[in-house]
């Protein structure tokens, strides 16, 4: 099984994590601050999915690509949240009974059993608006044309060209047979396009122009497979308990995934490959480069 090696629980990943999930659930908590009126059921249930759960993986890589180029911290926490808040919204919507129809998300019931259906919808579209509203407003930044080029990476990340086109081709899966070309590419766009975004956001903070962002597209690429074949690898030998989730339902499901074409120890091989990879992409950085050094290998060496 994959487990968290002592080095990356000794080192300052254990901080950072610690530190950007009370800074994003704060940052949800002033955002979603509950109405007196009928709308009370929606941002109870935004504040259900959003507040408290998850690594928030995403956020942190916003802000530690951000830190590398001394972005304001509250700027970088900002766009974090926005690629929290789509990620959540998937979530939500991936559980609903139409699509994978999961019970449970991070420990706790998933939202359409918590609350409704209905109420799962609404919140999880009003994430994804909450997620645009907070990187147009000119408290994320006072420059518009960062703002138009933070919106463009993200909705490029979330839209057909990314996160829900790898969606649509995880459905289609259930009734194919997908090589390894096809199932990278499906996972390149589900799982690796918001990774990857998450990167390139913090970038765009840093002022970074689009040519001298290659490197940390690289790393990010190579991240995002290293996190899918982790992930595969979870679901097919790791604890329910510890994740929090139903696990093994891509086998049941009859899906292809880089465990069942590699087999376990290929993938791990491979996914060992990529963070190397990954880390070689920084070598043109220094310290400051260490926090995503370390998330490359929490990716591969998690527990859930």
């Amino acid at each position: 099984m994959i487990v968290v090696g002592a080095g990356v629980a000794d080192s300052q990943l254990t901080g950072a994590l610690a530190r950007i999930q009370r800074e994003i659930d704060a940052k949800f908590d002033a955002l979603l601050p509950l109405p007196s009126d009928p709308r009370t059921r929606l941002i109870e249930a935004m504040r259900y999915a959003a507040i408290g759960g998850g690594k928030r993986l995403r956020p942190l890589l916003v802000s530690a690509t951000a830190d590398m180029f001394r972005v304001d911290r509250d700027a970088a926490v900002r766009a974090g949240a926005a690629v929290e808040a789509i990620h959540v919204y998937s979530l939500i919507h991936d559980d609903l009974p139409c699509m994978d129809d999961d019970a449970m998300r991070h420990g706790k019931p998933t939202i359409h059993r918590a609350f409704d259906e209905a109420t799962a919808v609404l919140a999880g579209d009003a994430l994804h608006d909450l997620a645009f509203e907070i990187l147009a407003d000119p408290v994320t930044s006072g420059d518009p044309f960062t703002r138009i080029e933070l919106v463009g990476a993200l909705a490029s990340a979330s839209g057909a060209q990314g996160m829900a086109g790898g969606q649509m081709m995880d459905m289609v899966a259930e009734d194919s047979s997908f090589d390894l070309q096809t199932v990278t590419r499906l996972q390149q766009l589900k799982t690796g396009a918001l990774l990857a975004a998450s990167v390139e956001m913090g970038a765009i903070l840093g002022k970074v122009a689009p040519e001298g962002r290659g490197q940390l597209r690289a790393y990010a690429r190579d991240i995002g497979l290293a996190f899918q074949i982790a992930d595969d690898l979870l679901d097919h030998e790791g604890d329910e308990a510890a994740a929090g989730k139903a696990l093994r339902k891509d086998s049941a499901a009859g899906k292809q995934t880089f465990v069942s074409l590699l087999g376990p120890e290929r993938a791990r091989a491979q996914a060992s490959a990529l963070v190397d990879q990954a880390i070689a992409h920084l070598a043109q950085h220094g310290k400051e480069a260490e926090l995503l050094r370390e998330l490359a290998r929490y990716i591969v060496e998690r527990n859930h």
